[in-house]
């Protein structure tokens, strides 16, 4: 009697196991998926026409080849949430004296070009 007491706990106790791992996995995924949402939210308030200061309210640079001009922002929530940007430098030149694009960034330069959010893993330099 005993062990068949037992093994009927085990079983009840197993079940409400197996009952509360798909329960805790859906409720896990809801708030990944609203996670993310909050996130490409976030990064989709970015417009052109925008400075770079507000844009690195959202983002922060990634290592990577880059001008002045043009680079690659990654999510402050997710290094692994990127876009690409074009700016018009505003107050200086867009080129140096020898025609090269300028290698400052100024927190005023407007966002000319934005790209789509992707997914990519992190450059490393």
């Amino acid at each position: 009697r005993r062990a068949i007491g037992m093994l009927a706990a085990s079983a009840v106790f197993g079940a409400e196991i197996l009952n509360a791992k798909p329960d805790d996995a859906e409720r896990r995924s809801k708030d990944h998926i609203a996670w993310v949402s909050d996130v490409l939210r976030r990064m989709l308030s970015i417009k052109p026409g925008m400075t770079r200061r507000t844009l690195l309210e959202v983002f922060t640079t990634e290592g990577g080849l880059y001008t002045g001009l043009q680079r690659t922002y990654v999510s402050r929530d997710c290094p692994y949430f990127k876009v690409d940007v074009s700016f018009q430098a505003v107050g200086r030149p867009d080129r140096d004296e020898d025609g090269r694009v300028t290698v400052i960034e100024g927190n005023d330069d407007i966002i000319i070009k934005l790209s789509r959010p992707y997914l990519q893993l992190s450059v490393m330099d």
